[in-house]
This record gives C-alpha cells, structure tokens and sequence, in this order.
C-alpha cells in the first residue's frame, strides 16, 4: 500500500541547527547515534556543506580527487576570470580608454587560451580516469548481492550459493508513524546487511517493466544505474561498521524521493548471526534466489 510522506519542514531543520549549534543533544538523535548514525558520515549532518567522510578507500579516493584537484582549479579559474573582468571594467571603460583598439586578432593569446584549457583537462582526465576505472573493474569479491530498482523502493537478493538464498524489499518507513532515533526519509523497514572489510559485489538492475533508477551511496563511493532489461556491476568494501545511507538520484517518477538505500555494516559475526536470521525471516517471501555468474562479462 502506498504511505503518504511529508516533507522536513523549515521550522525542524531551523531547530536542529540550533541545538547542534548550542551542543544539546535530543534523546531521538542520541539513540540513533547507538544504533550506528553518524552525521556527515552515514548520512549528511545539519548544514553540512563538504563532502560525505569516506567509509571506503573508493569514496576517499573520490574525496580527495575532489578537495585536492578540483576545488583548487575550480577556485584559482574563478579567481582569474575576477581579476580579467576588474581589469577590463578599470583599463578598457569609456572615460579610461576613450579610443578603443581595434585589434580583431591576436595569434598569442589564442593559441593561450586554446592550449592552457586543453592542459586543464588533461590533468583532470588521467586521476578522474583511474577513479573510473577502479569502480568498473572488480576486484576479486567475497559476496555479491543482486540490487534491483522498483517503483518504488529496492529489492535486495542474497544468492543461495553464499549463504543466501533468499530476498526483500526494502520500503521507506511510515512518515507519519516514524519511530523514535530513526530518521526521516531515511530509514527503511528492510536494511541490506554485509560484513565489514569484505569486498562487496553489487549486481544492479530495474524492474523490466520499471524505469530508470541510480543507486548511491556516497560514504561507500558507489554509483551505478539501474536499468531494466541490463545487469550493471559495481563494488565496495567498508572499512567502518555501522549504517550507511543513499537514495535514487536519478528523478524516476511521482515517488522518486521516497526510496532511500540502507546498508547496515557489522562484523562477521554478527553479519553470520543477521544471516541465518533473515533466512528464516524471508523464507517465506522468497525461491531460490540466482544471481549472474560472477565469471560472466556484465556490460557496463
């Protein structure tokens, strides 16, 4: 059945940001915090404006691509394009320069402003490539779990192979019954579980008769699109337990908003424990359940 979801209002995102500012700490938000929230790293904290703290050497990898190499370039451009535009308004205005040049060419500055963009890029593309090409190239993985988009909400199959065998659907919780600690648009009923320090395989899809989704999750450095009738690949490996947020970025219809993705990291023994739990717990909901051959080539 369909739930009807509210949005935060201004006046809650207006209060939170003052008791993080004065250090009081609500009852809900403490109780979250023991069951693995952490703001700016599992989901983003109030007035955060940097990026997500990396959970994964993939999402520091990002991070650091970001802050250490584009920011800077992005910053010292913005700057000069300033500094050309004070400079013009200052030498080239009527009362300055009454007579304007007419130079209509000059064979320096084209061949500057030609190559200097084009060494830009170059020294963008060589790290943004090596990012690209560690996400898309697996490396040899302990588990896969078989993720598919729906209208909508998430479907996630653990292979029978591994330990698994079963599968579930993954809903955002009642807005208008939202337990105490658990967050708003957030939380989900069903969160896909995997162990700590072990290298997940992703196997991402969409309902065939579906739409387009995008499954992310930024602290884990994963991005990948769900398309229907196509099996896309992605992979992580966490470094730190705890619980792990994303959302369907790509707009995919009238409840695009409310289909967030919950990944809860453990350890290996509680992930063995979660396991034979959740197989008794879906047995039911669930056949055997297959996921593609890991040696298969998966389109990307």
């Amino acid at each position: 059945m369909q739930l009807r979801h509210t949005q935060v209002s201004m006046g809650a995102a207006s209060l939170s940001a003052i008791l993080g500012l004065t250090g009081f700490v609500p009852a809900a938000l403490a109780q979250s915090n023991q069951q693995g929230f952490q703001p700016g790293l599992s989901h983003a904290a109030p007035d955060q404006m940097s990026m997500m703290q990396p959970a994964s050497q993939m999402a520091a990898d990002m991070n650091m691509f970001h802050n250490n190499l584009l920011l800077p370039i992005i910053i010292a451009i913005s700057l000069f394009v300033l500094a050309l535009l004070i400079y013009v308004m200052v030498r080239f205005n009527e009362k300055a320069n009454p007579t304007p040049s007419r130079t209509t060419h000059h064979t320096g500055l084209e061949v500057a402003w030609t190559a200097i963009p084009l060494l830009i890029l170059v020294v963008i593309a060589i790290p943004s490539f090596r990012i690209l090409t560690k996400q898309i190239a697996l490396p040899e993985t302990d588990m896969t779990v078989k993720v598919t988009g729906k209208q909508w909400y998430w479907t996630y199959s653990y292979p029978k192979d591994q330990n698994g065998g079963f599968e579930f659907d993954s809903n955002l919780l009642d807005q208008d019954k939202l337990p105490a600690g658990k967050l708003k648009l957030l939380d989900v009923d069903n969160e896909a579980v995997v162990p700590v320090g072990k290298a997940i395989r992703l196997q991402i899809t969409a309902d065939a008769v579906g739409v387009i989704h995008s499954f992310v999750i930024t602290s884990l450095g994963v991005r990948m699109d769900a398309v229907p009738g196509r099996l896309n690949e992605a992979w992580f490996r966490a470094d730190k337990e705890g619980i792990y947020y994303g959302q369907c970025s790509k707009l995919c219809g009238k409840d695009h908003a409310y289909m967030p993705i919950a990944f809860r990291v453990v350890s290996e023994k509680d992930y063995a424990a979660w396991l034979a739990s959740a197989k008794k717990k879906f047995a039911s909901a669930s056949s055997d359940v297959s996921v593609a051959d890991a040696s298969a080539t998966i389109r990307q």
